[in-house]
């Protein structure tokens, strides 16, 4: 009779169905666990659970970002490594935080623990900040009873995962940001300063320049359709987010394109090797069985074309293929990744291995990255510069012509 009267919260799931295609929807019911259990006697193989809320402090304080769970889990790493125990961590590591949300997170998970639950199941009732791997791993770790040597290989694999999320953003960020400056400057110069030497032209009496006379013509254009046009392109790109938002279609394609453009693809290859080898080392270093972490990989590929890959790797290891052996079937990998694995499974060091080239991409995206952001600052400079540069000549061309003629 008290579980009728328990109120019924609305869930967010997403899952795949048994083909591996992405399912989304929603969901009424007492707990998360009861939604997956309904979802699994539908087919669909739950990958998230949220439950629908407006935010962990209804409104208050900031929002929480992955990179602040990074930073949790490592001051909870050391606490615990420092021999602290685990709710007194808890209570040294929330004084010391200044986001608010954060704080009231960890107090949280603290009363949960307090209460005689394991952290695991505390953090799994925030899957908004606590994903499936970190969850099981935190698992894993209580029940191997190296909870604070599970937290620092955690803290590792989340520090390097946000710092590679973040250097990936770098560099797909300053391109788009160079554009914008260019056309900002460029629309300024048009609208506002042009119009000052066509009414100085006007009285010239003579014939403009032709490069002149097509920068004063693209000028008017501006001056009359400009708010038009800067209209078409917030909605152009506000349609762009909403169907990248929408279409799982679009996100894929997206994620081909970006695999195979100039420069930026390289980029986007790396970092999706690193990935893939730093999520299966700290899953397998974990103990958690080969065919379950390729499991926890696919979902944390950030690419769908890596995505699709480890769902065919994971289904040819289940079967009992070599997993170097399938890596190389998917040509995805690079060689020196598929030697090192090999070498791994022979050894029986392979978290050892995966762990060494994560490290190897990750730096190579960082020294792409940089060579990236080294390369794109002189063509900023030339890009303005032959814009700006190009406008002022176009308006002293027929000043020019004018002293040559009383000359």
């Amino acid at each position: 009779m008290a579980q009728k009267q328990q109120e019924k919260k609305k869930f967010i799931w997403e899952g795949k169905d048994r083909s591996g295609k992405i399912k989304k929807g929603d969901m009424s019911a007492l707990s998360s666990a009861l939604v997956k259990t309904q979802l699994r006697s539908q087919g669909i193989s739950p990958t998230k659970v949220v439950q629908e809320r407006k935010s962990l402090l209804g409104g208050k304080g900031k929002s929480i970002k992955p990179m602040d769970i990074s930073i949790f889990t490592r001051q909870l790493a050391v606490m615990m490594k420092a021999g602290v125990p685990l709710v007194q961590s808890f209570d040294i590591v929330s004084e010391g935080l200044a986001n608010e949300s954060m704080k009231e997170l960890v107090l949280k998970i603290k009363t949960e623990v307090e209460g005689g639950s394991s952290f695991a199941y505390a953090i799994k009732q925030h899957p908004l900040y606590f994903d499936d791997l970190f969850c099981s791993l935190v698992e894993s770790g209580e029940q191997s009873g190296a909870l604070e040597t599970m937290l620092d290989r955690i803290a590792t694999y989340k520090e390097k995962t946000e710092a590679l999320k973040a250097k990936l953003k770098k560099a797909l960020n300053y391109p788009i940001a160079v554009l914008v400056i260019a056309a900002v400057v460029t629309g300024i110069l048009l609208i506002k300063v042009v119009p000052q030497f066509e009414s100085v032209f006007a009285g010239f009496g003579a014939e403009l320049p032709a490069f002149t006379q097509m920068v004063i013509n693209l000028s008017e254009f501006m001056q009359a359709w400009w708010f038009i046009i800067l209209i078409s392109i917030i909605a152009i790109g506000y349609s762009f987010s909403q169907v990248l938002k929408r279409s799982e279609k679009a996100r894929n394609q997206l994620d081909r394109i970006l695999l195979k453009a100039p420069v930026v693809g390289k980029i986007t290859y790396d970092s999706s090797v690193a990935r893939y080898c730093r999520t299966l080392s700290t899953t397998f270093a974990a103990g958690v069985p080969l065919v379950e972490a390729l499991d926890s990989v696919s979902g944390a590929a950030g690419n769908v074309v890596f995505t699709n890959a480890i769902n065919k790797i994971k289904e040819d290891v289940s079967s009992g293929t070599q997993l170097n052996h399938s890596m190389k079937q998917s040509g995805l990998f690079p060689p020196m990744c598929l030697q090192m694995v090999a070498i791994g499974e022979e050894s029986g060091a392979l978290d050892e291995m995966l762990d060494k080239v994560a490290t190897h991409f990750e730096a190579e995206v960082d020294n792409a990255v940089d060579g990236l952001t080294s390369l794109m600052e002189p063509i900023i400079m030339s890009v303005l510069g032959v814009l700006v540069g190009g406008l002022i000549i176009a308006m002293y061309l027929p000043i020019f012509q004018l002293g040559k003629t009383i000359g």
